[in-house]
């Protein structure tokens, strides 16, 4: 195990650091190799060799690429390329369209042509092709500008301006495609969620997995089942040799046709990393059945040592990370909790242990991951766990039967979204507890230090029956409706929600009712807000600008809720279903229940492009009860100094500070504000280093003083009798 732990990490690191670190980091393992003279050293040292020679070597091959040194000049160029990554649809402020990885197999440009380039990512437009056309396999020409990678272990990000046909793939290529089609047919007919839940089980295909299915899978501990894992494997391939037992197949059949079985399982699911992952991982899992947990995890650190030889960047990859850890988990803690339940039925006691065991070896990855530690995966995953064998069955059965009888296909598709909904139905139920997730913004390393402490309780409880059971009922109870935190507080007018690197104000107009401005990156995060604000009425949206850390989150305000209106500026913004839309500018006079809003800028109401959009900001001056609040937007100095020549009042009691605190602010629009109290929202540990130190310096030098919800999450404006404080959810 601890040669597989070394590669892992040190692949991790390698890859990042870049190609010279590994060469001189495996030259050093192998004259460890050489010196040892212990057989456990020498072998940790060559595997050691072993990985950083090929990390060095694959990631050589990404540095030298000259196509990577044209994505930092922004070259266009024209490319034959294979589909690696099925295309997934995608929507932003800007548009909307398909991102798709891809093969460089041969790429021109007027700085050259190169050859076998290496791997990248490419966004095509909706009205330049269709996700469902580019699928593995399948090559293509195409033109675009380039850009550079996010990922490491890319060349390039391509920005697709023209593209041709798609040639069809290799025949196993398009008959797995036909067997992925055939599964999303047997469930056509079905209500949204469950078919796009069936597909997601049966083949990894996320493609109709809505963002609040998502989102509450995610707070319930849910998430692996919409990802192919190797549990998903496991089942199938159960399954496939149950039926070849019980039809009389010879035992020395199995092996082969276990083999096929999991040929045809990554074919279907697509040669992913993390269906690579989830075939190694099944395999191991497989193992353990048949040579107890010792043997097992030995197939589970000659899978990850095998995997990170293959592609090194699996090492860094979330779903490697909770993948190996979850089965190690079950692997090696299942087994003595499932002993110490003794007093109850074994079947119960696995199906405790086994979810139990996996959660407690990945919370630190997920609280890393996610900022959330999630107080109800257990119970979610003891009451989902038993419908995920049928779901995954039926549903393969039903898209393999819709291509030669597609009525019975249907049946059988039927049969799986029946059980889906069921899985659905827990989902919902658990992330919708009160208590169903705590944040978590110390450091993941704290809770590898705790996991063991809780552990070892949890280790101590199971042991005694009647304590076991008190905690369970006491746990669900707290879990369902904790005690009263206070929050949110009496007579709030205005909350800064703590919704990572982005904006969302909720602006209070009635009961049970708001304004909402600005919903920041993600829907989850301003959901939550709006649900511990008893929010279920917007009565408007404001979206100061299209950038997606102020607007990508709005299905998170429209969930649940009725939304009336949209009000957004020159830069727009997202389409809300059955919401008004109107564009606002400088004098513009919005009444929200006792709350009275003047937009102050901008001036200019001609439509701006994606680089002028944090300039063109809405900035509002909010009224309640006497209190002024400047809501700034994004507006930086040339916006602030052109807004202080319009000769508007920009004296404030509370200035929500421009851009997340970042070090672009004009003093004098700080001095003018005079603001008693300033709220700055952004995201804990962001990489931009908001807010800004010298931006708190010029807050303090004139007086005010500042509340961050990277620190302190939510913050509350509240006024009583006139007077004015501001008060924390943390």
């Amino acid at each position: 195990m601890l040669p597989a732990v070394a590669c892992w990490g040190g692949a991790a690191w390698w890859v990042e650091v870049g190609s010279q670190v590994a060469v001189v980091a495996g030259l050093a393992c192998v004259a460890m190799a050489v010196l040892a003279r212990r057989p456990g050293l020498v072998l940790l040292a060559l595997c050691l060799a072993a990985v950083a020679g090929t990390t060095a070597w694959r990631v050589a091959q990404v540095e030298s690429s000259p196509v990577r040194q044209w994505a930092d000049e922004a070259v266009v160029v024209t490319a034959s390329v294979s589909v690696r990554i099925d295309a997934r649809e995608y929507r932003s402020a800007s548009g909307a369209g398909s991102v798709v990885g891809l093969d460089l197999d041969h790429v021109t440009s007027r700085l050259g042509a190169v050859d076998r380039a290496g791997r990248a990512t490419a966004f095509v437009p909706t009205d330049l092709a269709e996700a469902a056309d580019l699928v593995v396999g399948r090559e293509l020409t195409l033109t675009a500008r380039l850009a550079p990678a996010e990922d490491s272990a890319e060349v390039a990000t391509l920005r697709v301006v023209r593209i041709g046909e798609a040639s069809e793939a290799a025949w196993w290529w398009e008959g797995s495609e036909r067997v992925r089609d055939g599964v999303r047919r047997s469930v056509a007919g079905q209500p949204t969620e469950p078919r796009g839940l069936v597909p997601a089980l049966v083949a990894g295909d996320v493609s109709g997995i809505t963002e609040e299915v998502d989102d509450d899978f995610r707070r319930s501990g849910l998430t692996h089942l919409m990802a192919v894992s190797g549990t998903n494997l496991t089942i199938v391939l159960a399954a496939v040799l149950g039926v070849a037992r019980a039809a009389g197949c010879r035992r020395r059949w199995w092996g082969w046709i276990g083999l096929a079985m999991v040929v045809g399982f990554v074919l279907v699911a697509r040669p992913e990393p993390s269906v690579l992952r989830a075939a190694a991982m099944g395999l191991a899992g497989l193992a353990a059945t048949g040579i107890g947990a010792r043997g097992g995890v030995r197939a589970l650190s000659l899978a990850v040592l095998a995997l990170v030889l293959l592609d090194p960047w699996l090492a860094r990859s979330p779903g490697f990370v909770l993948s190996v850890c979850a089965t190690a988990g079950i692997l090696v803690l299942a087994p003595p909790l499932v002993r110490r339940m003794a007093w109850c039925p074994r079947a119960l006691a696995v199906a405790i242990a086994v979810p139990l065991a996996a959660q407690a070896a990945c919370t630190p990855a997920l609280a890393a991951l996610s900022g959330e530690v999630s107080l109800v995966a257990v119970m979610a995953n003891l009451l989902a766990g038993p419908l995920v064998a049928p779901t995954t069955v039926l549903g393969l059965l039903g898209g393999l039967l819709t291509l030669v009888v597609p009525a019975l296909g249907t049946v059988l598709g039927v049969a799986a979204c029946w059980c889906a909904r069921w899985i659905l139905a827990i989902g919902h139920a658990a992330a919708r507890a009160e208590g169903a997730s705590i944040g978590w913004s110390a450091s993941w390393a704290w809770l590898v230090l705790i996991a063991p402490l809780v552990l070892a309780a949890v280790w101590w409880v199971l042991g005694r029956p009647a304590v076991a059971i008190t905690s369970v009922v006491v746990m669900v109870v707290a879990v369902w409706h904790p005690p009263s935190s206070g929050w949110p507080p009496d007579d709030w007018v205005l909350v800064a929600c703590d919704v990572g690197q982005g904006d969302g104000l909720v602006v209070r107009a009635g009961p049970e009712s708001a304004v909402v401005i600005d919903t920041g990156p993600d829907s989850a995060p301003i959901d939550r807000c709006l649900s511990r604000l008893g929010i279920d009425h917007v009565v408007a949206l404001v979206m100061t600008h299209a950038d997606a850390d102020h607007v990508a989150g709005w299905e998170g305000v429209a969930r649940g809720r009725t939304v009336d209106q949209v009000i957004v500026g020159p830069s727009g913004g997202p389409e809300v279903p059955g919401a008004d839309r109107v564009q606002v500018g400088s004098g513009d006079v919005l009444h929200i229940g006792e709350a009275r809003a003047e937009v102050l800028w901008p001036v200019d109401r001609t439509p701006v492009g994606e680089d002028d959009r944090n300039d063109a900001s809405l900035v509002l001056m909010l009224e309640v009860d006497g209190v002024r609040m400047l809501l700034a937007g994004d507006v930086e100095p040339v916006a602030q100094r052109a807004l202080r020549r319009t000769g508007v009042d920009l004296r404030a009691d509370v200035l929500k500070v421009p851009h997340h605190g970042s070090p672009h602010q004009d003093p004098a629009f700080i001095a003018d504000a005079q603001a008693r109290a300033a709220l700055v929202s952004a995201g804990a540990d962001n990489t931009y280093g908001h807010p800004s130190p010298d931006t708190l310096d010029l807050l303090r030098e004139a007086g005010t003083a500042w509340w961050r919800t990277d620190l302190q999450g939510d913050l509350a404006v509240v006024v009583r009798d006139g007077d004015l404080s501001v008060l924390t959810r943390d």
